[in-house]
């Protein structure tokens, strides 16, 4: 009984799983198949012949004579399209005297078999003919039906031959290592800062005091805010010329010339005669991620600290433990769970994200991450191909360390 159950809720969930299956495999099967073809942005549309129909010349009695002209055009400049047929309504009045040889009309219907285009094809395709009163006192007669062009063309997005070209350019180009090395870079130390922000803003909030309802609505403020007002307001902030922040620093005489955080990208010193660059609109763009991105790991990081039982607390300080023994042998030991957790979440939306970098430097002076570098591959330089393999790449690396850490992270003591 309990085995038929079991399957008569799995047949009732399967509509379910389908459904969530579909959403999330479908863009991530159509990624994986762009990546393997040389796909343009121009190739999301097939090659067709496009149509454009007019009247030409000026009639104005019944009788007079009149151009009903097709002009068409090949779409694609590097297919051709084959067996090409037009069909369209002849206006009614419109009596056709001429026609190339290829057009035939039966009744009012037009069939032109134009047969093989090349890439780049233009022509123009008319029809002489004389018109009635009918015609004339028609509005548009001409553009009561549309005409219909049917063609057969090599669509490189839905044809069956493959190619690792992407791959092959995307891991031979010396850029390519330089922006996944940013991309760890900013994804490790966002992540650690906002963990270390969060921890120690739960570890503030943790104890009681008055306001602390308040304070708390406050922390949430980076997060719950939209990205483009508070990254706006911190372009605004640390502007080089009008800056509240570059101001103070050379106001309190810390700088001689205003810094621009955002368009600088290292700063050179020397530590024992030791040429060395820090990362100044990476740092400051990490900096901005910490920030944002704290107040969620400092609410599952409090939750967690108010479940501990606090018996042990009170028996290590009879013991005579300092706050900060108590923090790392009883306080850090069951938070390891949750951290491990959120250092995974954060990981991963850290290293995907983008909006954030395109907002503050538009990947600019040094903040190239491969997110950025898909939008700028897909749609900067119409390579959808190119942008794709990137993703296939992001995909890859967040899969594989996931499986890692999931396999090896820390556990809570007595988990």
């Amino acid at each position: 009984m309990q085995r038929r159950e079991m399957w008569l809720a799995y047949l009732m969930l399967a509509p379910t799983f389908a459904i969530i299956l579909l959403i999330v495999a479908g863009p991530l099967l159509a990624n994986f198949w762009i990546s393997v073809k040389p796909v343009q942005l121009a190739d999301l549309r097939p090659p067709t012949v496009l149509v454009n129909e007019r009247l030409r010349g000026k009639p104005e009695t019944a009788g007079d004579s009149a151009t009903l002209e097709y002009r068409l055009r090949n779409s694609s400049r590097d297919e051709e399209i084959r067996d090409v047929v037009l069909k369209d309504e002849i206006p009614d009045g419109f009596s056709a005297v001429s026609m190339p040889e290829y057009c035939s009309i039966d009744g009012r219907a037009l069939t032109c078999a134009i047969g093989t285009v090349e890439a780049g094809w233009r022509d123009r395709l008319r029809l002489e003919g004389t018109v009635s009163e009918s015609f004339l006192t028609a509005d548009r007669p001409e553009r009561e039906s549309e005409p219909v062009v049917s063609g057969d063309a090599n669509n490189v997005l839905t044809s069956l031959e493959f190619t690792f070209e992407n791959f092959q350019r995307l891991f031979s180009a010396d850029e390519f290592w330089s922006v996944l090395r940013v991309t760890f870079y900013y994804t490790i130390f966002g992540t650690g800062g906002a963990l270390v922000l969060g921890l120690f803003a739960a570890q503030l909030m943790n104890t009681a005091f008055t306001g602390r309802g308040f304070v708390r609505g406050l922390f949430l403020f980076p997060y719950v805010s939209p990205v483009i007002a508070v990254a706006f307001t911190w372009v605004v902030l640390f502007d080089p010329f009008s800056g509240s922040f570059n101001t103070l620093l050379t106001r309190m005489g810390v700088v001689s010339d205003p810094i621009n955080f955002f368009g600088q990208r290292a700063i050179e010193f020397s530590v024992f005669g030791l040429p060395l660059e820090f990362p100044l609109a990476l740092s400051t763009v990490i900096a901005f991620e910490a920030w944002r991105y704290f107040p969620l790991s400092f609410l599952f990081i409090l939750a967690r600290m108010q479940s501990i039982n606090t018996d042990m607390y009170e028996a290590a300080e009879m013991d005579g433990a300092t706050p900060l023994q108590q923090f790392w042998y009883l306080s850090l030991p069951q938070l390891m769970g949750i951290l491990s957790v959120l250092f995974l979440l954060r990981f991963i939306w850290t290293f995907n994200k983008f909006d954030d970098i395109f907002l503050l430097t538009g990947g600019n002076a040094g903040t190239r991450t491969l997110t950025v570098d898909v939008y700028e591959q897909g749609f900067a330089l119409s390579n959808l191909g190119a942008g794709a393999a990137v993703a296939v790449v992001v995909f890859v690396v967040l899969v594989t360390f996931a499986t890692l850490f999931i396999r090896f992270s820390p556990k809570e003591e007595g988990l």
